[in-house]
């Protein structure tokens, strides 16, 4: 008797995964568009494998060469790559996809303008933060910056004086911590001038960054796991030291008047003028996001920024050539960095062969449904955008699209095009609201290294490693530092 239950509860079971198969992958409304068989029918099972192998991008990539415009990549979910993309699906109002609920940190209370999915409330959300994210505001954050990037250039001349090899995969993590610190609430972590991974902060990135790509498909089991409360409570959360520096940071504020205007600062004031507006969690909130999502994200450009350039003698030449006769501050200022065309070709180069972000940027298509290339997609139906396949099309960077080449920006009119569609920080309203502060600190750092400093791979015949989970990661590429003195 009871092995015939079994065999009427597996005989069941068997039946209801056939069914929901054959449905999935023959009746769905997307059962026409191309793409990875698996993916027909699973919503995450092709992204976990490619997750498992570190290269999603890739993946992505091969799939829109092989197939064109739309590839199905879940059994709800459609990449998009055209242009039009950008304007209509991430500069609409739709809604976030379920992936972004994730980054709820460091629990499930927090919930910042990343991780909340409804285009409104996230704009409202944008709308009391943005006074901390201006131009303006970040600016007067520049000579803090500059003394970050001082300690970081003793730090890499004792190095070099040692012939000891740099991993920059840890300095750049300690400089964008730092700088982070400095620009939301007036100190930093201290991960210069110590030299090493206070509280394993960096080394716990690289399972948050696996664990972010994995439960992002789960998202309701995050809540379970660290969205849980009792994480904190038992001081369990992976970077902690970086969250207990922000809580008391935020703490004695409300008892040290003399403070600049800091993001916390601005947000405290935006809060006392508008307190129906918005409340303290909200604070809280974003000040601990933004250090999640800063570090990684500007420590991957970086590392791309140093990688390829040392890797083309003739460019890199071309760019020394260019900061030597600019006669630049000490730590060169944001100001001076704009007039070098050079540079800048060489950072929107990077930013657009390695974005820092790995995954697809995603949509849900709205309840009266949307119609993108001539393609109906009916409501609820998963859209994104990747920004790797993006920024590799032919069509929009040319026929060397997948390699690095910043003599491509060196064109004012093409390089007008070109801007038109890139998507490193995002697009719509859930661009990334640190990027002001990312672009400060990436024209500062970037000048400042290739004029100041000789840097050499160990092995020149090596390639560096990545993995790209959310954020994309290099890692395994040491190099050799030896201090540059120019007349």
């Amino acid at each position: 008797m009871t092995m015939t239950v079994i065999q009427f509860v597996l005989a069941a079971a068997a039946a209801l995964l056939g069914t929901t198969f054959i449905k999935r992958r023959y009746f769905s409304p997307l059962s026409n568009i191309p793409g990875p068989f698996v993916a027909s029918f699973s919503a995450s099972l092709w992204h976990l494998w490619h997750i498992y192998t570190g290269h999603v991008e890739e993946a992505v990539i091969k799939q829109h060469k092989k197939h064109g415009t739309f590839v199905r990549i879940g059994h709800n979910e459609v990449s998009i790559c055209d242009a039009s993309a950008i304007r209509q699906i991430l500069m609409s109002h739709m809604d976030k996809g379920p992936t972004y609920a994730i980054f709820s940190m460091p629990d499930k209370r927090y919930v910042n303008q990343m991780a909340e999915l409804h285009c409104s409330e996230h704009m409202r959300k944008a709308r009391n933060l943005a006074a901390g994210y201006s131009v303006t505001n970040v600016i007067k954050t520049e000579p803090f910056i500059d003394g970050a990037l001082q300690v970081l250039r003793t730090q890499l001349e004792k190095l070099g004086s040692s012939k000891t090899p740099v991993k920059f995969e840890q300095w750049f993590n300690y400089l964008a911590f730092d700088v982070l610190g400095e620009a939301t609430f007036s100190q930093t972590f201290g991960f210069l001038e110590a030299g090493k991974d206070i509280g394993d902060t960096v080394a716990n990135n690289v399972f948050l960054r696996l664990y972010i790509s994995i439960l992002g498909h789960f998202p309701w089991a995050h809540d379970y796991l660290l969205a849980n409360p009792l994480i904190e409570y038992f001081n369990l959360t992976p970077s902690m030291h970086v969250f207990d520096t922000c809580m008391a940071a935020i703490k004695s504020r409300s008892q040290n008047p003399e403070v600049r205007k800091d993001m916390l600062e601005q947000w405290k004031d935006q809060l006392s003028k508008h307190p129906e507006r918005m409340d303290e969690i909200e604070i809280v909130t974003n000040a601990v996001g933004n250090l999640g999502a800063g570090s990684d994200t500007v420590s991957s450009v970086l590392q791309a920024f140093v990688y390829y350039m040392i890797r083309d003698p003739e460019m890199l030449a071309m760019l020394r050539k260019e900061l030597d006769e600019a006669h630049l501050a000490d730590v060169p200022t944001f100001e001076e960095t704009q007039n070098l065309p050079v540079l800048q070709a060489c950072i929107k180069e990077t930013l657009r062969v390695h974005p820092p972000v790995g995954f697809g940027l995603t949509r849900v298509a709205p309840s009266e449904g949307i119609t993108i290339c001539n393609r109906r997609f009916e409501p609820g139906t998963i859209l994104s955008v990747h920004i790797w396949a993006m920024h590799q099309m032919t069509s929009l960077f040319g026929d060397d699209a997948a390699i690095f080449n910043p003599r491509r920006w060196l064109d004012p009119a093409r390089a007008g095009k070109m801007n038109s569609v890139m998507i490193a920080f995002g697009a719509g309203y859930n661009q990334c609201p640190g990027q002001n502060l990312a672009k400060l600190e990436l024209n500062k750092t970037c000048s400042m290294l290739m004029r100041d400093f000789e840097i050499e791979l160990v092995d020149p015949g090596k390639e560096w490693r990545y993995e790209s989970y959310f954020t994309v990661a290099p890692h395994d590429w040491p190099c050799i530092v030896k201090r540059r003195h120019v007349s």
